[in-house]
């Protein structure tokens, strides 16, 4: 069995973590958090999501569901 590989990248300076599941061309839109964005291919399947402000999640997790 082929195994996934995860991409993460974080940005110190402006507080961005990025994961990406799929390396494929793409487009970022908007969740129901302002603090989250999903990545999606052509047909709507996610390839990823990025987090804004994440020094800001301490308290309790951020919950968000990718469509």
């Amino acid at each position: 069995m082929a195994k996934k590989i995860v991409k993460l990248w974080y940005d110190r300076e402006g507080d961005y973590l990025e994961v990406m599941f799929d390396r494929k061309a793409g487009y970022f839109r908007e969740t129901k958090s302002d603090q989250v964005m999903e990545k999606v291919d052509k047909d709507g399947n996610i390839l990823g999501f990025s987090i804004f402000k994440v020094s800001k999640i301490r308290r309790k997790p951020l919950q968000v569901a990718l469509t």
